[in-house]
């Protein structure tokens, strides 16, 4: 194994991150340097720019659990009266990908499409700064997640504050949505928050776009669909051993990475909003991701599917593409509509 440093590298995925023998990692970007920008940090504004305005905010200094918030510009998005005659916008938490492993809320790569969602839908969005494993195993990143869900809850009540939040954002429409990993962070927050019957806040949908729901017994897609530079097979088995607490054969019916499997809560006994999820006809995870609506229906949920023909992964976050192919830009408009009817209905 090369070394830098002195240090030996013990685990490598793909470019994407380093694993040292003194348990250090370096997600530095290693790919070509014409992409780096989608790995670049947007900085938070407070005025609008292309209509819309960024935030970072630390909801627990004890943890330093931090979120980035968006909101569009509006008649309203000045007003800091609190004035009830003012309608409300859409509230949605979003959960980033990365395989659990890398990627941050404030990348480009996130803000190019999320920002589009904000202004077309006129809503507002808070996205969660998640821990990354292998420092922070799973379940450390739904935890983290949750915490951002309650901490929503906390301000509905008057018990915490955010301006943005108070005078924008109705807490009787919340809406999870996560990409990729993030698409199984929305199933666990989803059913954590049917638990505990919070009055204050009303989740009324789940969007998991192309989410990361795997088993150990993988079915034909994993095997026969074509790698893309951004989702291989090597990266999947790689990122989903470095999450789990123990690597092993099974790292894959995590209850959390396999919330349809063995050692997942039964979906039936769930309390959960109705869900949409995307899936991409080219994605390697395609055939897991409809076994999971699937069981999902068969337990009584309401589910939506929405599938992009001939795109892969998380092909909507890929701006090159989402600008200068005509196929590519036709199915990210249709999956954009998708999200904002699916808002719109609930």
């Amino acid at each position: 194994m090369a070394s830098v440093t002195g240090k030996k590298i013990v685990e490598e995925v793909s470019g994407w991150l380093r694993v040292y023998d003194d348990g250090t990692v370096d997600r530095s970007w290693t790919g070509p340097l014409e992409l780096k920008f989608f790995v670049d940090s947007v900085p938070p504004r407070s005025e609008f720019i292309d209509g819309v305005a960024l935030n970072d905010v630390v909801i627990d200094p004890n943890t330093n659990l931090s979120v980035r918030m968006y909101i569009p510009q509006t008649e309203h998005s000045t007003i800091s009266d609190n004035d009830n005659r003012i309608p409300k916008l859409p509230l949605v938490l979003h959960f980033h990908g990365g395989g659990f492993c890398f990627s941050q809320a404030d990348w480009y790569l996130y803000y190019h499409f999320y920002a589009n969602l904000v202004r077309r839908a006129r809503l507002v969005l808070v996205s969660v700064y998640l821990p990354l494993a292998p420092e922070h195993k799973l379940p450390s990143a739904c935890d983290t997640a949750f915490a951002a869900f309650k901490w929503l809850g906390s301000v509905a009540r008057g018990e915490s504050r955010d301006p943005w939040l108070n005078d924008l954002a109705d807490f009787k429409r919340v809406f999870l949505i996560g990409d990729s990993t993030g698409g199984n962070i929305v199933h666990d927050v989803a059913a954590r928050a049917g638990s505990i019957g919070d009055q204050s806040v009303k989740l009324a949908g789940a969007i998991a776009l192309h989410p990361g729901f795997q088993r150990a017994k993988l079915w034909r897609s994993f095997n026969e669909k074509t790698e893309m530079p951004f989702l291989t097979r090597d990266m999947i088995n790689r990122f989903m051993d470095l999450a789990v607490p123990v690597a092993s054969e099974a790292s894959k019916d995590h209850p959390i990475i396999n919330p349809m499997g063995p050692h997942a809560p039964p979906l039936v006994g769930l309390n959960f909003p109705p869900v949409m999820v995307a899936v991409a006809e080219e994605d390697l995870l395609i055939d897991t991701e409809l076994e999971y609506c699937e069981a999902m229906k068969e337990a009584g949920k309401e589910v939506e599917i929405v599938v992009s023909q001939g795109m892969g992964h998380c092909f909507y976050l890929n701006k090159v593409a989402m600008e200068s192919d005509p196929k590519t830009v036709l199915e990210g408009e249709k999956f954009l509509q998708a999200i904002i009817g699916f808002i719109n209905k609930h």
